[in-house]
């Protein structure tokens, strides 16, 4: 059952809406006043909050910045209530940070279609998708439920890739979002002097090529090639731009989907500015652990070319063997027969990626 939380000072309007929403299946509590609303919003963890905007002690817009403040509650969808219909005071309240608005007096039917479009919007922004193609299509069928995103496509199939496959050049144009379902990835970028500067390297659940499609010039700002045989999901452009653009709701569940890429991309800058060789070499070291990219199971190896290493961490193919030759003395790491990488103390990288 899902939980309201109702605070309203005057008591008819206040009883008369709680009968509504628990004859409806709501669980309601509620308030007389703003400050009591903040109090129990934070004890009673509602699904959603109605609130007054005229009150005494505290008004709504002041209970909408405390509850917005407080990480347990900040998410909690809430709607308005007001006695008025000032354009200026309903954007006031939009802008604050408010889902939706009721004007009194509100009908039984308003009341209820608003609650119920709120919580459907929470409930689809809260879901967990599975970093799996059932979790992509999972989630485009349920985005091309709403009215604007109906011509979305369904049902995305798998495309395998050979090793050394290349998935796009930079300066192509830019037709597509891939999702990888199996495999490993490899982005860079060619340097003036001919060299690979790795910009990424992506397992399954990863997504490539978005900052392409969001280049005002529409081609791959960077080159993409398979590391070892995968299977990646290709959606096209136009269905990227409806999830971005369609529909506000479909849009951030979208952009949180895709965005940890872009955030990976600033720190890997921030390292490259800022951070040593050692520094820099024990952080991919580590990350390629942790995401099991390029994992030889068996072994435990991470089988990366030394090339592609040094072109991740932003230096000299020489240089980087040299690293992880000292790695290798310090007992931080081995390698096999094969040449793959074999992490022997993980603690110790951190430590050297720490400090």
């Amino acid at each position: 059952m899902k939980k309201i939380l109702l605070i309203e000072d005057n008591k008819d309007v206040r009883e008369n809406t709680a009968d509504i929403l628990e004859l409806s299946n709501y669980e309601v509590v509620t308030a007389e006043n703003g400050k009591i609303g903040v109090e129990l919003a934070e004890k009673f963890r509602p699904d959603i909050i109605i609130c007054d905007i005229m009150m005494p002690e505290l008004d709504g817009y002041g209970v909408l910045e405390q509850v917005g403040k407080n990480s347990t509650t900040s998410s909690i969808p809430f709607i308005f209530l007001t006695a008025k219909t000032d354009r200026a005071e309903v954007r006031l309240g939009m802008n604050l940070g408010a889902d939706d608005y009721l004007t009194k007096p509100f009908e039984e039917k308003e009341l209820l279609e608003a609650i119920a479009s709120r919580l459907r919007k929470s409930d689809f922004l809260k879901k967990e998708i599975a970093k799996n193609m059932e979790g992509l299509n999972k989630f485009m069928d349920e985005a091309s439920q709403y009215s604007d995103l109906k011509s979305l496509s369904k049902n995305y199939s798998l495309k395998k890739y050979n090793k050394r496959d290349i998935i796009f050049r930079e300066g192509d144009n830019a037709h597509s979002l891939f999702f990888i379902e199996q495999g490993s990835v490899k982005t860079y970028k060619g340097t003036e002097t001919g060299k690979e500067f790795v910009t990424g390297i992506f397992g399954p659940g990863d997504f490539i090529g978005q900052l392409s499609l969001l280049n005002s010039k529409i081609a791959y700002v960077e080159s993409a090639m398979v590391l070892e045989d995968s299977e990646l999901c290709t959606i096209p452009r136009d269905d990227f731009t409806k999830l971005l653009y369609g529909n506000s709701v479909v849009s951030q569940k979208f952009i949180g989907m895709i965005s940890n890429n872009l955030m990976h991309m600033q720190e890997q800058l921030v390292d490259m500015a800022f951070a040593s060789v050692r520094q820099r070499a024990a952080k991919a070291l580590l990350e390629l652990y942790d995401k099991n990219v390029i994992l030889d199971k068996p072994n435990g190896g991470l089988g990366i070319p030394r090339e592609d290493f040094a072109g991740m961490i932003g230096t000299a193919t020489e240089t980087a063997i040299r690293t992880l030759s000292d790695f290798k003395d310090e007992g931080l790491i081995t390698t096999d027969h094969g040449r793959r990488i074999i992490i022997l103390n993980v603690e110790g990288l951190r430590t050297v990626a720490d400090f």
